[in-house]
């Protein structure tokens, strides 16, 4: 059943983070004509300065997390941190959590995502619970030998908590991570892989599937840095391979609203799953401006139970790239000055900043340029997201 009676009006969401998704999510609310609570970390952080009705605490406090949800039918997220105790209690109590607790813990817990994957059949790397470094060794040899990939089963992000070691000893770096977080760690086979992709579907809690085209992303440092959509030069059976697994994992784990499912293209051609995110993601942004309709307004259809919009591309080639933030000169303190050269060099050019301070490195915008020629279109978007960051001066032209 949808969320409200149509005869009732919109009704109220409440989005737990106040990060650049909540921002973004803020964007497609005003459009849709839907008002939003935020629960943010502080005053000022990206989608506090935009949101009227925002409360700042703590979202692992559950009296702080009832306050936010007050009078909201629908709540949402814009990260997977919320303990699942307290969304559970709120979904037995009749707040529609979208998505839900269940669906939720496989984005949260790499070791619980793990174990549901491998059991519904989904290729996923080689991977095992280590309580030590031994046990690391002794995993490294079933896999073929060391390097391996270990990871914290909970809180990693952008390649934090995530190391690739060559034997025992570097791995208790990782043990030491773990057990000050209270984590556990899970290792994982280093997957000779030929470009990371990513599928994206939205889903509504009545079953209805919107599934974008397959994406190369490139990461950098363990940060996304830029996203080809399509990805080019994808295998069609890969490419409707990648879509499935994503539908598939979306039905079975009972997601609601935007899953990105980031998978490996392996160099003897398959797709193994390596992360899930259970909202909108880096790898969805394209979709703002090369799709007719966008993640976020989508991911705030399917948690409305409202009909999705389609995914579909606008042009033939969509290419997005993350403006990081940098040390290279007055520029890159003042992200604003660089709409003069960037608009007029590239009138086509779309461009999304996230009101963050800058630090190198940081996530602080994005750009997206679209059109029917790949290297035309890479070269605008790289040009663009380099004039703000102040790696190209005028010198460059």
């Amino acid at each position: 059943m949808p969320a409200h009676p149509a005869t009732d009006g919109p009704p109220r969401l409440a989005v737990i983070g106040g990060g650049q998704l909540a921002r973004m999510m803020a964007q497609a609310a005003v459009g849709l004509g839907v008002e939003i609570r935020l629960l943010a970390e502080g005053p000022d952080v990206s989608a506090a300065q935009v949101v009227r009705d925002t409360l700042v605490g703590d979202y692992r406090d559950e009296v702080t997390v009832r306050e936010a949800v007050a009078g909201c039918s629908v709540v949402t997220f814009d990260h997977e941190h919320v303990p699942t105790p307290i969304l559970e209690r709120l979904d037995a109590e009749g707040t529609a959590c979208r998505p839900g607790p269940a669906a939720l813990v496989h984005a949260q817990d790499k070791g619980v995502m793990r174990e549901r994957l491998t059991a519904l059949g989904v290729p996923c790397p080689a991977h095992r619970l280590v309580a030590d470094p031994a046990e690391v060794g002794a995993f490294a040899a079933e896999v073929g030998g060391f390097p391996v990939v270990l990871k914290t089963t909970r809180g990693g992000y952008d390649g934090k908590g995530v190391w690739v070691v060559a034997d025992e000893a570097a791995a208790v770096t990782a043990f030491d991570a773990a057990e000050a977080a209270g984590v556990q760690v899970l290792a994982e086979e280093k997957v000779d892989f030929r470009r990371e992709l990513s599928a994206l579907v939205a889903r509504s809690p009545s079953g209805q599937v919107a599934a974008y085209p397959v994406v190369e992303s490139v990461q950098r440092d363990g940060i996304c840095a830029e996203v080809i959509a399509p990805a080019p030069d994808l295998d069609e059976e890969l490419s409707v391979q990648a879509q499935r697994i994503a539908m598939t994992v979306a039905g079975e784990l009972g997601v609601t609203g935007i899953l990105a499912v980031e998978l490996f293209e392996t160099t003897d051609g398959r797709v193994l799953v390596n992360e899930l995110a259970m909202r909108p993601h880096n790898t969805g942004h394209w979709a703002m401006d090369g799709a007719v309709t966008g993640q976020f307004e989508n991911h705030l259809r399917a948690v409305l139970d409202l009909p999705l919009g389609s995914p579909a591309t606008r042009q033939p080639w969509t290419v997005m790239v993350n403006i990081l933030g940098g040390d290279h000169g007055p520029l890159s303190e003042n992200l604003y000055a660089g709409y003069p050269h960037v608009f007029a060099r590239d009138p086509r050019l779309k461009v999304h900043l996230y009101g963050k301070s800058v630090k190198p490195g940081r996530k602080v915008g994005h750009v997206t340029a679209y059109g029917d020629d790949l290297a035309e279109v890479t070269e605008r978007a790289r040009h663009a997201a380099a004039w703000f960051t102040g790696e190209l001066g005028e010198e460059s032209e």
